[in-house]
């Protein structure tokens, strides 16, 4: 067992009364529809409604109490910051949130409701991380952040570790990738205990930034457009540590379009009447456009996250339009 494993194993213990214990759902609708005996990682029902909490209140308790007293500050398009705001107040830690302009309102107004600082930053997800690293290294502050710590990392691989325990003996896994986090800490675990199950990165074809990283065998940066899937949007930091975790975990690349994902959250709202955003819906649209590959066989999806405006939401299921936005 590596060290990495210990320690995702062992922080698992740690946040475990303070996280939701997830379920991995089988769908038999789904199953009978597609062939495939088909399971659901709920991680849109854990606290602050995606699986970022996990990471979050693992690094806070991680961090000594000289350094929470004095406060952090992190980055975020949405999700992580609404989950370092609600670990900050279960660890009276003063938490600052600097976001991209074009950040979900909903997940912004979430954030606030703990009472949590935002700087808003006229630039994109790396451009507000990396004004939020030179801010905390200035105040004498600790930065966090979303993807590029291992506490965080070790955090996420929690949910490999419910998966293992919910749901043994997968064929696959479908993961939304975006800074490569939860990737890296679920396939740190499935690696090990269930080496023969393959892991599948899915990204949204108009931001796919770790996906051209590992084509190009080095961090760039590239030109993304608009995706529904805001959660995984962004150029990775230079540095992160995910990248050659990713290279080494991820046994398969799919990309999927705008249309696929709206398709994708609109088949789950029918069948499973759950409502869930776009970056959940990436992981269920890459597997529904290689389903014909995987039939009899055990695959599980990560559904991330559930946190988008019921405007957007409505507006992506509706089909007559589905082709209207984001293309």
């Amino acid at each position: 067992m590596s060290l990495f494993l210990k320690k995702i194993n062992n922080d698992y213990k740690k946040i475990y009364s303070y996280i939701t214990l997830t379920p991995t759902e089988y769908s038999p609708l789904l199953s009978t529809l597609t062939g495939c005996h088909l399971y659901f990682k709920c991680e849109h029902q854990q606290r602050t409604g995606s699986f970022k909490f996990r990471g979050a209140i693992n690094k806070l308790l991680t961090l000594n109490e000289k350094k929470r007293q004095q406060g952090i500050i992190t980055a975020s398009t949405g999700n992580h910051g609404h989950a370092m705001a609600l670990a900050g107040k279960l660890t009276s830690t003063n938490v600052i949130v600097y976001v991209p302009i074009n950040a979900s309102a909903i997940k912004l107004d979430a954030i606030r409701s703990y009472a949590c600082q935002i700087v808003t930053v006229k630039g994109n997800a790396l451009q507000a991380k990396t004004i939020a690293r030179r801010q905390a290294n200035q105040d004498d502050k600790y930065f966090v952040s979303p993807y590029n710590d291992y506490d965080i990392i070790a955090g996420q691989g929690s949910i490999g570790i419910e998966i293992i325990q919910q749901c043994p003996k997968l064929d696959a896994i479908f993961v939304a990738v975006g800074g490569g986090g939860m990737i890296s800490g679920i396939g740190t675990v499935i690696k090990t205990f269930s080496p023969k199950t393959q892991l599948i990165g899915c990204w949204p074809k108009n931001a796919a930034s770790m996906y051209h990283c590992i084509q190009n065998q080095r961090i760039i940066a590239i030109d993304e457009d608009k995706t529904i899937s805001d959660g995984t949007a962004g150029n990775i930091e230079p540095d992160t540590i995910t990248f050659p975790l990713c290279q080494t975990l991820i046994d398969r690349y799919l990309l999927v379009s705008e249309y696929e994902i709206k398709e994708a959250m609109r088949i789950l709202a029918e069948t499973e009447h759950w409502m869930i955003e776009g970056a959940a819906g990436v992981a269920f649209a890459a597997f529904l456009r290689v389903a014909n590959e995987y039939q009899n066989k055990r695959v599980a999806i990560v559904l991330c996250g559930r946190n988008i405006t019921l405007d957007s939401y409505i507006q992506a299921i509706n089909r007559p339009n589905i082709n209207n936005t984001y293309e």
